[in-house]
């Protein structure tokens, strides 16, 4: 079952307004862009973010899961809990670097 788009549509809404929110499918799942920075990643309508140290204490053991076949393991995010959503955008944001693109290749 991939993410439907009534599902991303309501993360969305419950996304804070003063970001500056993109969203991108991919295989039928989407990632969740703030200030051009990958932060959530939406499988099976259910929200992903790394497990990163600073946001650990946020999170039981038993919240955590695997996005896809082959992913490393990732913290499962409660959307339901809008302010919980948000303060974990929020440390996000701060850490996690805008991607950089990579130069193509000619040949």
């Amino acid at each position: 079952m991939s993410t439907t788009q009534d599902f991303i549509e309501f993360l969305l809404d419950q996304i804070d307004n003063n970001w500056n929110i993109r969203y991108r499918k991919m295989f039928g799942e989407y990632m969740v862009y703030i200030n051009d920075k990958p932060i959530l990643l939406v499988c099976d309508n259910t929200v992903f973010v790394k497990e990163l140290d600073c946001i650990r204490n946020y999170f039981s053991e038993d919240s955590k899961g695997f996005p896809y076949k082959g992913s490393k393991e990732h913290f499962i995010l409660d959307i339901e809990n809008k302010s919980l959503l948000n303060e974990i955008i929020s440390i996000l944001e701060k850490v996690i670097p805008i991607p950089i693109k990579k130069a193509k290749k000619n040949g």
